[in-house]
């Protein structure tokens, strides 16, 4: 027979998450959370994971939420476990992912009178949360299932992250055999168009415009947006700019922006510089297209996005607070169908793209062992319709230099774009999808996150590729650190391999050091297993930063 909290408290935030089809909970152990774990594992409705690493454990659920779209809860003890979350919070709330936190907490006359395990838990993540509720233990139950929906809600329709700090009296684990429910509450997303003749006046700048460019940052996999980005490439004034993130394709986009732009002149750039920016989507990855956008400015800069839009080109005109679906499905019908045969703004970039692709395949073809060329064959291997985590920092950039095979789902934690908990988002997002996924890292994010192999959920296919360099390489490749006489602290050399790790956590593991031993194992590295694999190939540190140096320099 089942368990519940006899704890009020415990039943309303239990029942208000079932209410709004929270399905999935990442639970961190501890006693002051007892209720809540006797509660969420006994009901019927939700899943529980058990993993002890609460920085851990809220990038997995991170993960989990990132594919699934909907919120996903997690929840610790009181005192320290609660800070370990802010990372993942962080993340959430500039990628916005509906992330739900629950705190157990002491009562508030129990706080700051010397008492273990407590820290000041109310607020603590006010910079960056959408919606907080502090429970009340001896409130009118409707006043905390009030801001208990609220809460809820805004996390549902804000992507976003929220909090709910439960404070729990002793005694903790009291059970009863029965819990009130609530009822199901059934959301609908409706968006509200825009207005058609406001709307007009933006359509007539774009209808006379000559060079408009969209770019795209990190973005969910979307068919409908597919076929409206396919559609607005048929007019040879507009350029489309995707980041591998970006999970949109076309024969005719600039995928990978740095390639192409990295050696033109300022007097090339000024030429292509955009009458209109058109943004989608999150974070960029490219510091070369800000810097670009940031000196040259476009006359005018529109973001389409429901929630938010950032200024990143100091030039931002008008933010449409809608999806870019609904944005084109308005906006088709106030562009021509026809377009003048003289335009030839996507065609200057067309001809660059073709002309970078021969100098990068050139270089490819004679370059040495290294990081770049190791991503070639790592990239070229992966199967169709993987999903692919990419790590942060040198990872997701050296992605940006290839073409990614359109089939697959690429993700990164851009949002903070911090190295901190990547694989633990990798192994979360891998749990709530069918198809395998390859989780590409660097070693220093690989072993600042060992935690998350930490976690009885991994599955049998899943697979990681360990670029281990020895240390974060990138600080050898930008100009500031090489200056120093510090490169050690930037850089940290460690001399570590995966070897114990995989050994301790049940992963099977190889590792290579060659360019023929690379493809050898990739060969049969994504087939049937009984363990999880890791992939572990060491590249020369001493030489990665010039390879990639003479690269760009051979693109000219």
């Amino acid at each position: 027979m089942p368990q519940f909290p006899k704890n009020r408290l415990a039943q309303q935030v239990i029942a208000s998450c079932v209410a709004h089809h929270i399905e999935h909970v990442v639970i961190s152990p501890g006693s002051r959370n007892a209720p809540l774990i006797i509660g969420f594992t006994n009901h019927p409705n939700i899943k529980t994971y058990s993993i002890v690493d609460e920085r851990s454990a809220a990038f997995f659920a991170l993960g989990m939420a990132q594919q699934l779209q909907k919120p996903v809860a997690i929840v610790c003890t009181s005192g320290s476990a609660l800070l370990n979350y802010y990372p993942a919070v962080a993340e959430a709330f500039y990628s916005d992912i509906p992330l739900v936190v629950i705190s157990a907490d002491r009562p508030k006359h129990l706080i700051d009178i010397g008492d273990g395990q407590t820290v000041r838990q109310e607020n603590v993540f006010k910079n960056h949360i959408e919606a907080t509720a502090n429970l009340i233990a001896d409130a009118d139950a409707d006043d905390n299932l009030d801001v208990l929906k609220g809460v809820l809600e805004t996390a549902i329709h804000k992507n976003a992250p929220v909090h709910i700090n439960v404070p729990f009296d002793e005694p903790l684990y009291e059970v009863v055999d029965t819990m009130k429910e609530l009822e199901p509450i059934n959301y609908k997303f409706v968006e509200t168009p825009l207005d058609v003749d406001e709307l007009q006046n933006y359509a007539d700048i774009w209808n006379t415009s000559e060079k408009k460019m969209v770019l795209i940052g990190s973005n969910i996999s979307s068919k409908l947006l597919q076929v409206q980005l396919n559609k607005i490439i048929e007019d040879p004034s507009v350029i489309v700019l995707t980041e591998t993130t970006s999970n949109v394709f076309h024969a005719h986009f600039i995928n990978s922006i740095d390639k192409v732009i990295f050696p033109l002149t300022d007097i090339e750039l000024e030429k292509l510089s955009p009458d209109i920016l058109l943004t989608l989507g999150g974070m960029i990855v490219s510091k070369k297209i800000k810097q670009y956008l940031r000196k040259f400015q476009p006359k005018h800069h529109w973001h389409v996005d429901s929630k938010k839009a950032f200024d990143t080109y100091f030039c931002l005109e008008r933010h449409f607070k809608i999806t870019p679906e609904l944005f084109f499905s308005q906006f088709f019908f106030l562009t021509p169908k026809y377009f003048p045969s003289h335009l030839n703004y996507q065609q200057n970039w067309i001809e660059l793209k073709i002309q970078r692709n021969i100098k990068h395949k050139e270089y490819l073809d004679v370059c040495d062992y290294s990081d770049l060329k190791v991503f070639e064959s790592v990239l070229e291997s992966i199967p169709n319709n993987t999903q692919l985590q990419l790590g942060n920092s040198s990872i997701i950039r050296y992605s940006q230099l290839f073409d990614v095979n359109p089939s697959l789902k690429v993700f990164c934690n851009r949002g903070t774009s911090g190295i901190d908990g990547s694989t633990s988002t990798a192994i979360g997002a891998s749990i709530m999808v069918d198809n395998q996924t390859v989780f590409v890292t660097g070693d220093i994010s690989f072993f600042y996150d060992s935690n998350a192999l930490w976690n009885s959920n991994i599955r049998n296919d899943f697979r990681i590729i360990l670029i281990n360099n020895n240390g974060g390489g990138i600080f050898k490749f930008i100009p500031g650190p090489q200056k120093t006489n510090v490169l050690n602290y930037f850089e940290t050399p460690h001399g570590l391999t995966a070897k114990y790790l995989c050994k301790m956590f049940g992963f099977e593991y190889e590792q290579v050091s060659d360019l023929k031993e690379v493809k050898e194992s990739l060969s049969d590295f994504y087939s049937e297993s009984n363990q999880p694999k890791l992939l572990e190939i060491c590249t020369p540190s001493e030489n990665n930063d010039d390879i990639l140096k003479q690269y760009f320099a051979s693109l000219k």
